[in-house]
């Protein structure tokens, strides 16, 4: 367990699966808080559980998208606190799409949230974290991206583009004593994961599950990821026991790929 006592977190998309693990995980090592999600009632309600371990937690429902509500955000989470150590720019969304019927509707709504959203929490948290001369910036990339797969051309090229901002922010902030890495789900049972296998086993031919049988099938450890499973390793990137680490996009996926 790390000791995140006196530290102050945001994390973004916080409200329901990965995101909700993290945050309840962080209240553990003893964070406060910054809960943001655009839906109002499961960020409330991990608001109330993270207080619940003993902590401070206040609720935002900034859009990482828009500039000035991702500006307001970390700004509120710095008179909430008096200061912000760690960002978790968690929030990010999925389509299945063919390429030949990708509407560029799709295409550039998945490119806002998981890319523009990812840069904005970063050089938001960034420009308190350089006054400071410390800091801990962690985004959500994806086994995506580090090998693309068909249907979510997108989704991957997003995923991408999360491991190279990770790998320049980190070259960049290095010098202000600031860290920023990744972490690459799998397969996690999220409402996330729901859709894509329904969407997936659509555009597969198949009935609902066969995309997820499919998937699970790549897994070495044989079973379905949990975002439970993740959360020890948000941990210790939060945690000063990885301080000597940065620009890393750590795949945390069952062996689904090994490198």
């Amino acid at each position: 367990m790390a000791d995140l006592r006196g530290r102050s977190a945001v994390i973004t998309g916080a409200g329901r699966g990965i995101g909700r693990a993290i945050a309840l995980r962080l209240a553990e090592d003893g964070a406060d808080l910054v809960i943001n999600d655009l839906d109002v009632v499961p960020a409330e309600e991990t608001a109330a559980d993270v207080r619940d371990r003993g902590v401070r937690a206040v609720v935002n429902n900034a859009d990482v998208t828009e500039e000035s509500e991702v500006t307001a955000m970390v700004e509120s989470a710095v008179a909430e606190f008096g200061k912000l150590d760690i960002m978790i720019a968690n929030a990010g969304i999925h389509r299945v799409m063919k390429i030949l019927d990708a509407s560029m509707e799709d295409f550039d709504r998945i490119m806002r949230v998981n890319v523009r959203g990812v840069f904005l929490c970063g050089r938001e948290a960034a420009r308190h974290m350089v006054r400071r001369g410390s800091g801990k910036i962690i985004n959500a990339a994806s086994v995506s991206g580090h090998r693309g797969g068909s249907f979510q051309s997108a989704y991957a090229a997003s995923k991408f583009a999360v491991v190279g901002l990770t790998q320049a922010f980190a070259r960049e902030l290095a010098p202000h004593g600031i860290t920023v890495n990744a972490y690459c789900p799998g397969i996690v049972d999220t409402r996330m994961w729901a859709g894509i296998d329904v969407e997936m086993s659509e555009v597969l031919g198949g009935p609902t599950g066969t995309a997820l049988e499919q998937a699970l099938a790549t897994v070495a450890l044989g079973r379905q990821e949990t975002p439970e499973d993740i959360v020890g390793l948000v941990s210790y990137l939060a945690s000063s026991d990885s301080d000597y680490m940065t620009g890393q996009s750590i795949n945390i996926c069952g062996g689904i790929h090994m490198y």
